[in-house]
C-alpha cells in the first residue's frame, strides 16, 4: 500500500504549475478587470472575452477556490449568482497601483517557457531561458517592449523596499546611488522618506528614461541624478551610500567580483552598500529563496547566496558584510562596509 500522505504531496506539487497558469489565463482574459466593471457572471464573462462560456465556468470555479475571487451562489436575491474580487484579485486589476499582473504575464509566458527547459538547464548549467528561446535574458530584455514589460514585473514584487527604511539609518547620510537602479523605484522610495537626501540612478541608457518619468513624478527633477553607463566598467563617485537591489543574483562570482570592486573603489571608509537578495538558508527551512535560486538558472543562469557566498563575493572586492536585516518576501537588506 503506497503511503497516501507521499501520494498527495506528490499530487500537490505537480499540479502547482496548473494554479500559475490558471491565473496567467486570469490577467490574459483580463478577469479582474471585467469583474470590477461589473460583468460577474459567467456568461458576462464570456460574452466580454469572446471565450466559450463553459471554459469561462470552469476557469473562475477553479480561481475561486484559489481565493482570486468570491461568488456569492444562487438564492433569491441574486438568482445567477455572482463574482466579487478578493484582494489577491484586486490586485490583477490593471488601474491598481500595486498591480501584479505585469508580473503575473511574464511568469507565465517567458519565465513558463524557461521552466520548460529545466532538464537541460540543470544538465549544462546554463539558463533555461537561452534554451528556450536562443538568447540570454538580458539580449531578449534590450527589446523596448520586453524589457518595459519585465521592469514593470519587477516594481510588481518590490513590497520590501519600504522596509529598507526601517532596517537601515539614513541620518547623516546625503548621497544615494541606486546601481543598476531599474525604473528608480527603490531611489524613489528612500528619496521621499528622507528629503535631505539626494539621489544618483545608474544603469543601462535604455533605462535612464524609464527612470527619469518615475523620479521626475516621485521627487522632483531637482533631488536626482539619472546617468547611463556599464556597470561593469565603473560607478559614479561622491555618494556614502550605494544601493544593490536584485542585482547580485543576476552574475557569477567572477562578474560579481567586478561589480563590487568597482562600488568599493568609489565607497568612502564612512559609506556603507546595501544590498537586497533573498539569502539560502543553512538548512533549508524556507522555500521562497530556493525556489528564487532555480528559477535564477532558469530565467537568467544567477543564483541565490548564502551568507558564506556573500561573505566571499564581498571579500574578494575588499568589502566585509556588517548586518543583516529580514524584509518582506523572504528578502534581507545585507549591509556591507570597506573592510
Amino acid at each position: 500500500m503506497p503511503d497516501q500522505k507521499a501520494v498527495r504531496r506528490v499530487v500537490d506539487i505537480i499540479t502547482g504549475t496548473w494554479q500559475s497558469q490558471a491565473l496567467y489565463a486570469a490577467v490574459a482574459f483580463g478577469l479582474a478587470d471585467h469583474v470590477a466593471a461589473g460583468c460577474v457572471t459567467d456568461e458576462a464573462l464570456a460574452a466580454r472575452t469572446q471565450a466559450s462560456p463553459d471554459g469561462i465556468r470552469r476557469l473562475m470555479r477553479l480561481l475561486t477556490a484559489m481565493d482570486v475571487f468570491e461568488y456569492t451562489g444562487e438564492n433569491s436575491a441574486d438568482p445567477a449568482g455572482s463574482y466579487r474580487l478578493t484582494a489577491a484579485g484586486e490586485l490583477l486589476r490593471a488601474d491598481s497601483p500595486r498591480s501584479m499582473r505585469d508580473m503575473v504575464r511574464i511568469y507565465g509566458e517567458e519565465f513558463h517557457r524557461a521552466w520548460g527547459a529545466v532538464e537541460p538547464a540543470v544538465r549544462t548549467g546554463t539558463s533555461g531561458f537561452q534554451h528556450a528561446f536562443g538568447k540570454t535574458l538580458h539580449e531578449y530584455l534590450r527589446d523596448p517592449a520586453a524589457g518595459a514589460k519585465f521592469q514593470r514585473a519587477m516594481n510588481a514584487g518590490n513590497v520590501f523596499f519600504s522596509d529598507v527604511l526601517e532596517a537601515f539609518d539614513f541620518t547623516g547620510r546625503r548621497t544615494v546611488v541606486d546601481v543598476a537602479g531599474g525604473s528608480g523605484m527603490l531611489l524613489g522610495t528612500i528619496l521621499r522618506a528622507h528629503p535631505e537626501l539626494r539621489g544618483i540612478l545608474f544603469d543601462q541608457p535604455h533605462m535612464v528614461p524609464v527612470a527619469r518619468a518615475h523620479l521626475d513624478e516621485a521627487v522632483g527633477p531637482d533631488r536626482y541624478e539619472a546617468r547611463a553607463g556599464d556597470v561593469f566598467e565603473g560607478v559614479p563617485g561622491g555618494a556614502d551610500v550605494y544601493l544593490l537591489s536584485r542585482v547580485l543574483q543576476d552574475w557569477d562570482d567572477r562578474r560579481c567580483t567586478t561589480l563590487l570592486s568597482h562600488i568599493r573603489a568609489a565607497l568612502p571608509a564612512s559609506g556603507r552598500l546595501l544590498i537586497l537578495e533573498r539569502v539560502i538558508p543553512d538548512h533549508g527551512e524556507t522555500l521562497l529563496p530556493l525556489l528564487y535560486d532555480l528559477h535564477l538558472l532558469m530565467a537568467a543562469g544567477g543564483r541565490e547566496r548564502d551568507l558564506a557566498g556573500y561573505r566571499s563575493v564581498l571579500a574578494s572586492a575588499g568589502l566585509r558584510l556588517e548586518s543583516v536585516h529580514a524584509l518582506s518576501l523572504e528578502t534581507s537588506l545585507l549591509v556591507a562596509a570597506v573592510a
